[in-house]
């Protein structure tokens, strides 16, 4: 079989930026090369890389290249590198998806790059669907991130929320979640309501530490800067001047959904997060949000990301499970698509 290469120079040339690209041992290279199908060889900063295609050769290099850029401000480890490849091989396959002959499509946007700064690094989408999505948040007021769990549809809400306390966009950071899960309710639960609300909110403090640090986080959540509630506490209010992110919304009822919409006042920013396929309301309720997509599709000012299985930035079995299930669905006549 006819094997494609090619040879290119990483600049500029730094021994720790290098290393840190590589990986202990070369782990990261390794890692590339089992995900990819290539073989990479380097000495310093020259590199080689050799496949069986030119396609994947080329999405090698700019893998790597995109990867060197990092390392100026990031560690990378191999989580970060799985991250990353995911994002590769999906963009691939979107590029050639639906166009004649496999040609090149360009997207029809320009996706909002943003970088924020956090505890761990530097955040960033992965992927077209989650530069659309923190482009549609910088653009729109409302935001729906619909999708299976691991693509970051949370994460990156609470960080395009940072980005906007952390330039003065906003005044307030309010983090929703409707109280409902598994068939409980909060009154079956032992302690005040506080304690009766962290359990549904961890994943929305998890984020907040990483990217705010404990410490801080704390501080804002006493000065009330940071409110952290359930849904049924938003009624009657108006938000003006705020970060507003619903998160389990597939959890809403058709009346709790409206009622979450309108409380959006002056200077506002809403997300709203949420999975169909993981509804916990009783069978006969309608999701809000199900009815939400159905209703405000097309509604100028408000946008609709979908993410799917490729975007899922957890462990690559995630991805898997969510296609196993999907395709379990399929056979029986469920629909899960938007």
């Amino acid at each position: 079989m006819k094997q494609h290469e090619t040879q290119f120079s990483l600049q500029p040339a730094d021994a720790a930026r290098l290393a840190n690209l590589t990986g202990p041992l070369d782990a990261h290279l390794r890692q590339i090369e089992a995900r990819l199908g290539v073989a990479i060889a380097n000495r310093a900063e020259q590199f080689e890389v050799t496949g069986s295609s030119q396609a994947t050769v080329e999405a090698a290099e700019d893998l790597l290249r995109s990867l060197y850029q990092e390392t100026a401000d990031e560690t990378l480890d191999e989580h970060a590198i799985n991250v990353r490849m995911a994002a590769a091989t999906a963009n691939a396959g979107a590029d050639t998806a639906g166009t004649d002959k496999g040609k090149h499509r360009k997207s029809d946007y320009e996706p909002q790059q943003v970088a924020i700064k956090s505890k761990r690094g530097t955040i960033r989408g992965r992927g077209d669907n989650q530069a659309k999505y923190l482009h549609a948040i910088a653009m729109h007021d409302i935001n729906f991130g619909i999708g299976p769990a691991g693509t970051g549809k949370t994460y990156l809400a609470v960080a395009s929320a940072v980005d906007a306390m952390n330039e003065g966009r906003v005044q307030r950071l309010i983090l929703v979640r409707p109280a409902v899960e598994a068939g409980e309710k909060l009154g079956f639960l032992p302690g005040d309501l506080s304690q009766k609300v962290d359990p549904y909110l961890r994943p929305l403090y998890d984020a907040l530490y990483e990217m705010f640090g404990v410490e801080k986080t704390l501080k804002l959540l006493e000065k009330n800067i940071i409110e952290i509630a359930p849904l049924a506490y938003m009624r009657g209010r108006t938000l003006n001047d705020a970060f507003v992110i619903l998160d389990e919304a597939q959890n809403t009822t058709v009346e709790q959904m409206k009622m979450f919409l309108t409380r959006i006042g002056y200077g506002s920013t809403a997300v709203v997060t949420g999975d169909l396929t993981q509804t916990d309301l009783p069978r006969h309720q309608k999701s809000g949000l199900r009815d939400a997509l159905e209703v405000l599709r097309g509604v100028d000012g408000i946008s609709f990301t979908f993410f799917e299985a490729k975007d899922v930035v957890r462990h690559p079995l995630v991805a898997r499970i969510v296609n196993a299930y999907d395709a379990r669905d399929a056979r029986n006549g469920e629909s899960t698509a938007p």
